[in-house]
């Protein structure tokens, strides 16, 4: 029986999630937050790596972070090597379970009705709003809600639900907390771990780090050849799945997809928070509009696409195709890079223009700079072009 009609019902209680649920609520919305496990956060399928940005999305207290982060170390592995410190923060180490604790703590209090160890099972989107199917703690249930701002995750139900198009990427991931004494405050990259991506080691609180990769396959096998370099002892270990390329439509059926569920974790190093975070403002920004005009159709619903393509659309279009470009990149030529990095000002360059989640304009700096044009253009010298044009 559905005794309960609320404005919008966001699955998913991640920070994207809970940051729709709770621009909702604020906005005077009837809003129910639905959570498939038992606690925000739980299981960690997260390096918990954000940049400052990223962290100030989320806007939380500073109860989750572990250690501060400056700048960055890349290991070739054939023997170079290239570094770089800005000297002030410029990511955050987080517990990823107590940010987004206290992020869906925050929604609770903005007015969200929340539900957990309740997962979605089916999906009817109809004239007069959307019916969820649900199973869970209080047993099987349906819930009817005007709008659905899906935040879900890569496994995103909604989309297989009404047959669209998801992520044509998707990378799977491992990491381990283990015992390591590193450089503090730089994350070490290592593109040699990961054909076609990278590894990485997180600076985690003294002596231990988060250790990890991610691919397209063989994900175990690259993982357990990498992890050897760093000892037996292993504290905690984790998966996770990543899809890379933005799904065609991102709304539809009275729904909007956010985050992961629609593809938006950045080609470039994989994280997610920012540019979920931010498509949830857009997603809630939309529903409130949708909600106060009674317009629920796929055309009333679309400026929700045109507001996160205007915001960050050109930068994550530009890092699937580095993504791309990136499988082109031999150890060699990679340890050549790492080599001519090292020349007077490259590393300036990377402090004063470089953004983690808007690489484009550092990437555009560099990748015109003679000397890595001389080592990579041969490989990567078209892609560049249709990147930039010519210069």
């Amino acid at each position: 029986m559905l005794s309960v009609i609320y404005d919008v019902i966001v699955p998913g209680g991640g920070p994207v999630g809970c940051m729709a649920a709770e621009c909702c609520a604020k906005a005077g919305l009837k809003t129910l937050l639905i959570e498939e496990h038992a606690a925000a956060g739980i299981p960690v399928q997260c390096a918990g790596l954000l940049s400052s940005n990223a962290f100030e999305e989320c806007e939380v207290s500073e109860r989750s972070i572990i250690q501060t982060v400056s700048g960055a170390r890349v290991i070739s592995g054939l023997g170079e090597e290239f570094s770089f410190d800005a000297g002030e923060v410029k990511a955050y180490v987080v517990d990823r379970s107590a940010l987004d604790r206290e992020m869906l703590e925050k929604a609770a209090n903005a007015g969200v009705e929340v539900k957990l160890k309740t997962s979605v099972t089916g999906a009817k989107n109809g004239s007069t709003g959307c019916v969820l199917s649900t199973k869970g703690v209080d047993g099987i249930r349906e819930f009817k809600s005007r709008l659905v701002i899906a935040a879900d995750g890569p496994r995103n139900i909604f989309s297989r639900i009404y047959g669209m198009k998801r992520a044509p990427v998707f990378l799977s991931g491992v990491q381990a907390d283990v015992p390591y004494e590193g450089e503090g405050r730089l994350v070490e990259l290592h593109p040699y771990a990961s054909p076609g991506f990278f590894g990485w080691v997180i600076p985690a609180g003294t002596g231990r780090a988060r250790i990890g990769l991610c691919a397209q396959k063989d994900t175990d096998v690259h993982f357990e050849q990498f992890i050897r370099k760093f000892g037996p002892s292993c504290v905690h270990q984790v998966t996770g799945t990543i899809p890379l390329g933005i799904m065609p439509k991102t709304y539809g059926n009275r729904t909007f997809f956010c985050g992961d569920a629609a593809g938006f974790a950045k080609p470039t190093s994989g994280g997610g928070v920012y540019t979920g975070v931010r498509s949830a403002r857009h997603a809630a920004l939309t529903a409130i509009k949708c909600c106060e005009s009674d317009l629920f159709s796929d055309s009333a619903l679309s400026s929700y696409e045109s507001a996160w393509k205007a915001d960050f659309g050109r930068e994550l279009a530009f890092g699937m195709k580095l993504f791309r470009m990136r499988r082109n990149l031999t150890p060699e030529i990679i340890d050549d890079l790492c080599r001519v990095m090292n020349e007077k000002g490259m590393a300036d360059d990377i402090i004063r223009y470089g953004d983690m989640d808007r690489p484009g304009r550092i990437v555009r700096k560099m990748a015109f700079n003679p000397s890595i044009y001389r080592v990579a253009g041969k490989v990567i010298g078209n892609e560049i072009r249709s990147l930039f044009g010519k210069e």
